[in-house]
């Protein structure tokens, strides 16, 4: 009988694979010797962590503060 590898699912399995994802681009950003794809490893890191923060906020209930007047009076999301 064969046996499947168990991937742990719901919020730590999207929390984890966002980990995954940010540490192997930063891993390329180091190995890369071309300048330009750096850069984009660089920025695809970063924009890997603002949605690993905003999706931290939006899962946790208890977290509202996320959320406020704009100016024109309408509510505004951070993520």
């Amino acid at each position: 009988m064969e046996t499947k590898p168990q991937r742990p699912e719901g919020k730590d399995g999207i929390l984890s694979a966002l980990n995954i994802a940010i540490e192997a681009m930063n891993l390329a950003k180091e190995i890369s010797s071309i300048t330009p794809a750096k850069a984009v490893f660089g920025s695809v890191s970063v924009l890997l962590a603002m949605v690993r923060v905003c999706f931290l906020v939006s899962y946790d209930p208890i977290i509202h503060v996320h959320m406020w007047p704009g100016l024109d009076g309408q509510q505004t999301r951070l993520c």
